[in-house]
């Protein structure tokens, strides 16, 4: 589906475009657990604590008999986030209330509906705190070529810098998002080095607005290969190591297998926490059968799995968004989620 989104940029009109989609309790006091020594910064430990690593990777497997989870990955530099905690992250952009929770609220409403959010994951799972975080889509797929042919626009630094301020209000993570059209990677990534070399700072990409053939976005899905997204990671290690950070996290958005081609050539890095997060929207049954087919079916490191507010519909038109109780029914669980 295409939006005509109309905002104060002088003389231009942004197409966003939303997702084709995929067609145990405790006391209720529970609180919401943040360490900001685990958000990127750098006064975390020398080394990570490998035995909780491991039990961690197991208990998320959630009895998982396939042999695929935990999936096999190299042990991440210290201060990583993953697994230690849960992210939970609000979606979408500045100028849209079509894009996403993110842009759909005013500020404060926005943020107090994520600390509900949030509140509801700690008390379903105690075993680890949760991690608030802001998902914003700082390059956008369009639907006019624009001026440079590329059906892409990139968002302007003082928005990024207005959801970085925002963040900062219930220390939160960012992430930014990249959605390039018809331009490439590495075209678009060193533009946000600024950005991602901050320590709070991670990346999204999404192959679905990925349009190697030269469609128009939104006529038909795109893809990323792994040299696609080796690419991505390897940018984020090199920033890692340059600046003396912890690890960033990196998110693939896919719904349908060819999304994502040649999974098993994905490298896991020590300083690259690497998220595949399934991004169909739909009917409870259809969400869990895409992440069973192609999110768990496939394992690289982490998972993810997202929640639309408006679409995740059932055949009546009853909206019915699944709660962090069906989602931690998943095997794996999901370590990353992502409302929109």
């Amino acid at each position: 589906m295409l939006l005509m989104l109309k905002h104060s940029l002088p003389a231009f009109v942004i197409f966003a475009l939303t997702g084709f989609g995929c067609g145990s309790n405790t006391d209720a006091k529970a609180e919401v657990q943040i360490d900001s020594a685990k958000a990127g910064k750098n006064s975390a430990p020398a080394v990570i604590d490998t035995a909780k690593y491991n039990r961690l990777l197991k208990e998320n497997a959630n009895g998982d008999t396939s042999g695929r989870w935990p999936a096999k990955a190299a042990y991440p530099q210290a201060g990583a986030i993953l697994p230690f905690h849960r992210v939970v992250s609000y979606y979408g952009n500045l100028y849209s209330k079509k894009m996403g929770v993110l842009g759909e609220y005013p500020e404060d409403q926005m943020l107090a509906k994520l600390q509900g959010e949030l509140k509801k994951w700690a008390k379903a799972d105690t075993t680890i705190p949760v991690m608030p975080a802001l998902h914003y889509i700082a390059v956008t797929a369009q639907g006019a070529e624009g001026k440079d042919g590329k059906y892409r626009m990139r968002m302007p630094g003082k928005q990024i810098d207005m959801v970085l301020a925002i963040a900062k209000k219930i220390n939160a993570i960012v992430f930014l998002d990249v959605q390039v059209g018809l331009s490439n990677l590495k075209d678009e990534l060193p533009l946000l080095e600024k950005y991602l070399s901050m320590p709070n700072v991670h990346l999204g990409i999404d192959p679905e607005f990925s349009m190697k053939e030269g469609s128009t976005p939104g006529k038909r899905i795109g893809t990323f290969d792994a040299a696609d997204i080796n690419y991505a990671s390897g940018l984020l290690a090199d920033i890692v190591r340059k600046n003396h950070l912890t690890p960033k996290i990196l998110v693939v958005h896919r719904f349908v297998r060819n999304m994502v081609k040649d999974y098993k050539s994905i490298l896991t890095r020590p300083e690259v926490q690497f998220v595949m997060d399934m991004d169909g929207w739909g009917p409870k049954a259809k969400k869990i059968d895409t992440y069973k087919s192609w999110v768990a079916r496939e394992p690289v490191q982490f998972t993810g799995f997202k929640i639309f507010y408006h679409n995740d519909t059932e055949k009546s038109g009853a909206k019915l968004e699944m709660q962090p109780q069906d989602v931690l029914a998943l095997k794996p669980r999901p370590i990353y989620i992502q409302y929109q």
